[in-house]
């Protein structure tokens, strides 16, 4: 018989929660008579969890696989979907948090090809959450959602209850999930041009711990960084690049103050001095933030080219400066404006020749470049 649906579910010491997660799933699905299976991928609890899941498959459509040596949501939820069998893909977890009953509702706009990615949402008209949230824990929901709304269609892109038709799964070189939020790293490197919601009450886990810790949020900052350098490459880069600049003004700034105020050394020669710090602040920076996926060409010669480059910057800077007060009369009258249009440009110079010339992609990121569609404006 041909399968309809797989329910993926992760599990890590969820044993208190294994059948009744899976007796939701059969009561939501009983009046549809559709063929389905439970896939529960567990993180090797040792807590009974298998042997209760043994138990569980002679009443039910469920299977568990143990994992051995690797752990992570994320990485459970793809070995699961790539151990589905059925047409259509739901995952949800394993705490009761996630409302099974709504399944149906998901499959019925994937099903007429209303929609092609659905989420289970707690922020559209119907949706809610548990009474029992803190405001505190409302706060670091909503912040880590609105970090993500410039990356998404969806209202609740943080939401780990979603289904998809399988075929439409990105391919695997494409996904580098860390942490937790699996369903906005399928939704963002997806092909997915008609993504939905269904309203769902969020309801608190009764048994067992939550596995979000502060360690796992600093991994979902370093998620969406990977997510914003997919999808805006050149904007990304772009913004990281700047935010380094304007540390690197700071270093130059108290660089500048304090050769002089702790050594006695003239202001010019202090300047000089406070340049070439802050341009090897910016460009140990840059190798390990901005650019942290280009070539890790030696360290000499990028800090040299990088060092050059910023020369040349702040050249066009001084000279662009120089040219517009002395020679165009409006600036003459505005040198503020001067001033500001001289650190655009020579920023501008910066970036790009250290985006082209410094730190070099690799030749896969180029083909990889070209390759990649062109999304639709939204």
């Amino acid at each position: 018989m041909t399968l309809k649906l797989s329910v993926v579910i992760p599990t890590f010491r969820e044993v208190r929660n294994l059948e009744a997660v899976a007796r939701s799933i059969e009561t939501a699905l009983r009046d549809h008579r559709w063929a389905y299976e439970v896939i529960f991928v567990d993180d090797n609890s040792q807590d009974g969890s298998e042997a209760l899941a043994m138990q569980l498959a002679d009443k039910l459509p469920v299977r568990m696989i143990v994992r051995h040596g690797e752990k992570g949501l994320s990485t459970a939820v793809l070995r699961g979907i790539s151990e589905a069998r059925g047409e259509f893909v739901v995952v949800m977890d394993a705490d009761l948090s996630h409302p099974a009953e709504r399944i149906p509702d998901m499959l019925a706009l994937l099903e007429h090809n209303k929609k092609d990615f659905v989420v289970g949402s707690r922020y559209v008209a119907g949706g809610s959450l548990d009474q029992s949230w803190t405001w505190f824990r409302l706060l670091n929901s909503k912040v880590a959602t609105w970090l993500a709304l410039p990356l998404t269609r969806i209202h609740d892109p943080m939401s780990g209850f979603f289904a998809f038709r399988r075929a439409d799964m990105p391919e695997a070189h494409l996904l580098s999930p860390i942490g937790y939020k699996i369903g906005l790293e399928l939704l963002v490197k997806g092909d997915f041009k008609k993504p939905g919601e269904v309203p769902i009450h969020f309801a608190d886990r009764v048994h067992g711990e939550s596995k979000l810790s502060w360690k796992e949020q600093v991994r979902y900052l370093r998620h969406l960084r990977r997510l914003y350098q997919f999808r805006f490459p050149f904007l990304a880069e772009f913004m990281q690049f700047g935010v380094v600049g304007g540390s690197g003004f700071a270093v130059d700034l108290l660089l500048y103050l304090g050769l002089q105020w702790l050594t006695g050394m003239g202001h010019v020669a202090a300047r000089a001095l406070s340049f070439w710090g802050a341009a090897s602040w910016n460009w140990a920076w840059n190798r390990a933030l901005t650019f942290s996926h280009r070539k890790k060409t030696a360290k000499l010669a990028q800090w040299s080219g990088f060092l050059f480059t910023s020369l040349l910057g702040f050249a066009i800077n001084v000279g662009s400066y120089y040219v517009l007060t002395h020679y165009v009369p409006y600036f003459e009258a505005h040198k503020i404006l001067a001033l500001l249009t001289g650190v655009l440009l020579g920023f501008g110079f910066n970036f790009l020749t250290a985006r082209l010339l410094v730190f070099i992609p690799y030749e896969a990121e180029l083909l990889e470049e070209e390759r990649r569609p062109r999304r639709r404006r939204r």
